[in-house]
């Protein structure tokens, strides 16, 4: 009988140790795909109303519908790699042609350069360097221009291969609409069996609270960035979508766009006549600070949990896990909220009270 357990547990323990090694296997495969995983979720919860209502107005078409929100976001991620290495491409092309036939040149320096406070004169000085004796300059900087040339590379390389893999992102998404209401009832079946009686309701409200955070922080940022260049480009700026691409990224990490929309306003000032300038002005402010206002009225909008755990949320959850922190960052903050509150309202206290009252009232 003895040797009958003790082949039990040896047979138990060779099964673990290979279930343990098979999980194991998984694990070292998935993870390198686990940061594409949450992307392609966030976006498969955020863009899923617009799913189901271009299948609805497509007849029922849900694959039609799945196929033309895929190719909307290939072209908006690989799009700008595309065009990236294109402009590049031509770039390095035109200025190898210069440079064999011996037509490089340097622009002459910018007006107003020289009144910069603190650096102009400095700048001045390096830029006409480079325009009267290039090879002096280059023998001189060229060292200092290839280490700030070598890092601006990296960080282009690294948005390139985070836009690839949101690509990837954006195929997964495709994957996951059709099987995604059976997917939200399993993981609502899961929940409740983990956090009952609410699981369900917390399972929502965290998709609840991602499509609200994609409308107030992405929603918001697009709509200052867009209408920035709008604005930009009717009084003229050459730089107008370039500006208008810097305040999306800052807008969305939540240093805000503000903080180069309103340097715009300035320089109206010193560039245009006055009529202008006040105009410019006029339009282009309001838009650099309407996140401040818009933002907590797309987040806070149908949800029970405070504004202020939301934004917690977004401002730590991106200090914390980067962009995609903007999005698990309220979720995990949300969730904890309503379980604390929970927890509050099925205190022991509480059913000691009520015990007590009970009791009087039956003894009266």
């Amino acid at each position: 009988m003895n040797k009958s357990k003790d082949a039990q547990t040896i047979d138990l323990a060779i099964r673990l140790l290979f279930l343990g090694l098979f999980l194991y296997s998984i694990l070292v495969m998935l993870a390198p795909l686990a940061g594409v995983v949450i992307w392609a979720t966030i976006l498969a919860i955020a863009v899923y109303p617009l799913f189901d209502w271009l299948q609805k107005k497509l007849g029922g078409r849900k694959k039609l519908a799945t196929t033309l929100l895929v190719l909307l976001g290939l072209l908006v991620t690989l799009g700008p790699v595309a065009s990236a290495v294109s402009g590049a491409a031509n770039f390095g092309s035109e200025v190898a042609e210069k440079a064999a036939s011996g037509e490089l040149e340097v622009p002459p320096v910018p007006e107003g350069l020289e009144e910069v406070p603190v650096i102009g004169p400095k700048a001045v000085d390096v830029w006409r360097m480079f325009e009267t004796n290039l090879q002096g300059a280059m023998d001189k900087y060229g060292k200092q221009i290839l280490d700030v040339a070598s890092a601006i590379f990296g960080k282009v390389l690294s948005v390139g291969v985070g836009l690839l893999a949101m690509a990837l992102a954006v195929i997964i998404m495709g994957i996951l609409f059709g099987p995604g209401p059976n997917l939200v009832k399993g993981i609502q079946k899961f929940a409740n069996r983990v956090f009952a009686p609410r699981g369900g309701e917390i399972v929502l409200m965290a998709g609840a609270t991602i499509r609200n955070v994609s409308r107030g922080v992405v929603g918001v940022a697009a709509m200052q960035a867009g209408a920035a260049w709008v604005i930009l480009a009717l009084f003229g700026f050459e730089a107008a979508a370039t500006i208008a691409m810097i305040a999306l990224i800052l807008a969305i990490i939540q240093i805000g766009a503000a903080i180069v929309l309103i340097p715009t306003a300035i320089y109206a000032w010193s560039s245009m006549d006055t009529g202008a300038a006040l105009l410019f002005t006029v339009l282009i402010v309001p838009v650099a600070i309407s996140d401040n206002f818009l933002r907590p009225i797309f987040i806070a909008q149908g949800l029970k949990t405070p504004m202020l755990v939301i934004l917690l949320g977004v401002l730590g959850g991106m200090l914390a896990y980067g962009l995609v922190g903007i999005f698990m960052g309220p979720v995990i903050m949300a969730v904890f909220y309503e379980l604390f509150v929970l927890w509050m309202e099925d205190s022991p206290a509480d059913d000691a009270e009520s015990g007590v009252d009970t009791g009087a009232e039956q003894s009266s």
